[in-house]
């Protein structure tokens, strides 16, 4: 039996590729192409959207991933970079991107992963 937290991890996974072939400009059929399953999907994962989300500080949004379990941290803050990163070159928006950066920045640290994609990222948002 699937529980909440391994469906909402589920999800999240879903997020970060969907967002991933976006910011490739590989975008397949995939959830990010209906704003209502975007929406959906923000909703299950956070309970509320991308407006309100985009809203709070960062400090506000490491806090909400802090309540989750450890574990998961890199999955929620890998997703939350590719999130902010596309929105933010999407409508140049530079609040977004610089979000973007910290997310991901927390996430080569909780991951330990090196990543050379996400470090090209967060080379090209300092940069503006």
């Amino acid at each position: 039996m699937i529980t909440d937290k391994e469906f909402t991890l589920r999800l999240i996974r879903q997020l970060t590729q969907a967002l991933e072939k976006l910011i490739l400009d590989k975008p397949e059929e995939s959830l990010m192409q209906k704003e209502l399953d975007f929406d959906s999907l923000m909703k299950d994962i956070f309970k509320f959207d991308f407006k309100e989300l985009s809203s709070k500080s960062k400090e506000e949004i490491i806090e909400i991933v802090n309540e989750r379990q450890e574990r998961d941290h890199k999955d929620y803050y890998e997703m939350l970079g590719n999130l902010f990163y596309y929105n933010g070159k999407g409508e140049k928006n530079n609040d977004f991107l610089d979000k973007g950066k910290t997310f991901y920045e927390l996430y080569l640290q909780t991951s330990g992963i090196f990543a050379l994609p996400i470090i090209n990222r967060i080379n090209e948002i300092a940069k503006n």
